[in-house]
């Protein structure tokens, strides 16, 4: 046992393999989704919630690829189709939207997957490869945010508890109301579901984001059927 540990850290120094494991493609995915999750994405959202579940994710579909590829290889059970049947089975059992997830967050979420996937194959496939498509969703995502999202206009839900503001005669106390109690500037407002037993409505605020993200809570917690109406 130690001798075989020995041989594979030398394997690791002398070919930059440890076993099967490519190190360089390891550290690859590791940096290139840090990279995406840090300067791109926390830098003006900063939600760390999502920033958590980006960068294990990552490592998570990594190390699962690399163990459908080579494990399954040495059991003899490695099919191309029987891989690609049984990855995006597990995508879709996954339910990983208990909440809504916005399309942002989504998009980044499915690309993170897709570059995992492909840095895993890095450890079958030439390193320069696996390093181009990297770069080029790097630059793409870099792309779009600085060109195609960096109008400063954001949008929440909020529960709101004055009912008698939401008619439309009443439009711009609504507004300056919500300017006050949120400290944003108010762009335009739309009504969702209304309780009049408990006084409240959902309301969707847009704003611009002249300040971080959070300051307008993230984490509101209403039936989906309460929301979804409100485009």
């Amino acid at each position: 046992m130690n001798n075989d540990f020995l041989a594979m850290c030398e394997q690791l120094f002398t070919t930059g393999y440890f076993g099967h494991l490519a190190v360089n493609s390891l550290l690859l995915n590791l940096f290139i989704v840090w990279v995406m999750v840090h300067f791109l994405y926390y830098r003006k959202s900063h939600r760390r919630d999502f920033y958590f579940t980006f960068m294990l994710l990552g490592v998570a579909i990594y190390f699962l690829v690399y163990s459908m590829i080579f494990v399954l290889e040495d059991m003899k059970g490695k099919t191309g189709i029987g891989i690609g049947i049984g990855l995006f089975g597990i995508f879709s059992i996954m339910r990983y939207r208990t909440d809504a997830m916005p399309v942002r967050e989504m998009t980044y979420l499915f690309s993170i997957i897709c570059l995992s996937v492909i840095n895993a194959l890095g450890s079958a496939i030439n390193f320069y490869e696996a390093l181009v498509p990297n770069v080029i969703m790097l630059l793409a995502m870099f792309l779009c945010e600085l060109f195609l999202l960096r109008s400063a206009q954001q949008s929440k839900l909020v529960q709101y508890d004055r009912i008698k503001l939401i008619t439309p005669d009443k439009r711009e106390q609504l507004l300056a109301d919500l300017h006050e109690r949120l400290g944003v500037e108010i762009t335009d407002v739309k009504v969702g579901s209304v309780d009049f037993l408990r006084d409240t409505a959902i309301l969707r605020v847009y704003y611009n984001d002249k300040v971080k993200a959070d300051n307008i809570d993230n984490t509101l917690k209403i039936k989906r059927d309460e929301w979804q109406e409100v485009n």
